[in-house]
C-alpha cells in the first residue's frame, strides 16, 4: 500500500540505516521496524484502549476492508 509519511528526524535516520544495511527500500525498513514495534508492545483488548479522540481502534480482522465496503455501509447508512 503506497502513502505518505511524515517521520521524526530521528526514525528517518534509523530507517535509513537500515534500508543501506540490508539492501531493502526506505518503506521496507519501516514497515519491519513498524512489525518489531507492534510485536514488543502485548495487545490490549479494545474495551481497554483510552481514546485519544472520538473514535476507537478495532482489533484486527481476516479481512481487508476496501473502499467498496466503506461506500457499501455509506449507502445503508443513507450518508
Amino acid at each position: 500500500m503506497r502513502t505518505t509519511l511524515t517521520l521524526a528526524d530521528d526514525v528517518s535516520l534509523i530507517a535509513r540505516q537500515v534500508a543501506k544495511r540490508e539492501r531493502i527500500s526506505l518503506g521496507e525498513a519501516v514497515s519491519r521496524l513498524a512489525r518489531d514495534g507492534f510485536r514488543a508492545q502485548p495487545l490490549q483488548s479494545p474495551a481497554s484502549i483510552k481514546l485519544r479522540s472520538r473514535y476507537s481502534v478495532l482489533p484486527a480482522r481476516d479481512e481487508i476492508i476496501t473502499s467498496e465496503h466503506v461506500r457499501r455501509l455509506m449507502d445503508e447508512e443513507g450518508i
